[in-house]
């Protein structure tokens, strides 16, 4: 059987079986360039990895149908815009431009002054002629502030929380606790504030189950931290020096937060507890600490019997840090419950709760100081 029974004549550089030899005539085996009939054939040329540039020459290649790199390998790719020659060495810089300088921001205190100003005025005559004329209205304007500030709490409670603590035995209990405060002392307080927590515990039982356990607690909270500490407010009047030692109480407090706010606002800096009031600074905390004991070295020493200005020193600072210490705690419970005020009965100051955040945790340690430095008489 010989190679034509497949039908095509041998081609060149074709090879036989391997058992017989080159076919006669075939023209001698070799790259493509050796053979007579592929002399116009080339190389395929190497595509480069970046867009091809035309090399000096290939334009004389035209006659012999030698394609020439011109454009992107697809069609997607896209090609440098001109050729590296054409991009400048050295080019100039750009002028700088100056941009305007931001306009001052003029610092702001948050609230409408005016009206603070006015409500705090308002307040303070009503105290004073209270506490000077008849002590046992005052002791009615303390029960009244107590059962607000309890409305505001647990309303704000059930608002942004969904806890409903009693309000009726809170309010019936505080109201008597700040009596009972004032005409039994210590004692009659912790009575009032006992039997006060058994009362919403009872009271919460005529309710659904759920939800129980939080609902008592917020209450006795609630019991513990409005009313029992304004009762050591009651319990300064019985002394005989009693409507005194409220004013250096109220006076104190008042003149703690006033320096705080104005250090704070002039030369504050630096951030006292961010997470908690972003507008405490620690240059308002020095304001308040010596603003505080600069008043209590004069208050001890012209309103307070038998009391000395380094006993003021003292008491101002215990003020200070109490007063500080008051105020983030009832920062720290509104940022919880995701508002700014516990209330808007007071323009300019918020509601209740926000003016007896000071004084609350403040009352108890002057109550006692000034029991350990002229006694309770």
């Amino acid at each position: 059987m010989n190679d034509s029974s497949w039908g095509a004549p041998p081609q060149a550089g074709y090879w036989g079986p391997s058992d017989q030899g080159p076919v006669q005539g075939a023209a001698p085996a070799g790259p493509a360039y050796d053979a007579p009939e592929a002399q116009h054939t080339r190389p395929m040329p190497i595509v480069p990895d970046g867009p091809a540039v035309p090399r000096y020459g290939d334009d004389q290649d035209d006659d012999r149908g030698a394609a020439r790199l011109s454009g992107p390998l697809f069609r997607d790719e896209t090609t440098s815009a001109q050729p590296h020659a054409a991009a400048p060495q050295n080019p100039e810089p750009m002028p700088d431009v100056p941009q305007p300088a931001p306009a001052p921001q003029k610092k702001s205190a948050g609230r409408d002054l005016g009206a603070a100003i006015g409500v705090g005025v308002g307040l303070g005559a009503v105290i004073v002629a209270s506490l000077f004329v008849v002590k046992a209205v005052f002791v009615g304007v303390i029960a009244v502030a107590v059962v607000v500030g309890l409305w505001e709490l647990t309303s704000r409670l059930d608002e942004r929380k969904g806890i409903k603590a009693p309000l009726v035995p809170l309010a019936v209990g505080g109201a008597a606790m700040v009596v009972a405060g004032y005409v039994r002392g210590a004692e009659g307080a912790w009575v009032a504030m006992a039997l006060t927590a058994l009362a919403v515990l009872v009271w919460r039982m005529t309710e659904p189950p759920e939800g129980y356990l939080k609902d008592v607690t917020a209450g006795v909270f609630a019991a513990f931290y409005v009313p029992f500490l304004a009762t050591f407010v009651a319990m300064m009047l019985t002394a005989d020096d009693g409507a005194f030692r409220v004013m250096t109480f109220l006076v104190l407090t008042v003149v703690s937060d006033t320096g705080a706010y104005a250090v704070g606002w002039r030369f504050g800096r630096h951030k006292l507890a961010p997470r908690i009031s972003p507008g405490k600074t620690r240059e308002g905390l020095l304001g308040a600490v010596s603003f505080a004991m600069a008043a209590g070295a004069l208050c001890m020493h012209f309103l307070i019997d038998d009391g000395t200005w380094w006993q003021g020193l003292l008491l101002g600072l215990a003020v200070a840090a109490s007063a500080t210490l008051g105020d983030l705690g009832e920062s720290m419970i509104k940022r919880d419950l995701g508002i700014k005020d516990m209330g808007t009965l007071l323009p300019g100051h918020g509601g209740i709760m926000d003016r007896l955040d000071s004084l609350l945790p403040t009352a108890p340690v002057v109550w006692l100081l000034l029991v350990l430095f002229v006694g309770s008489g």
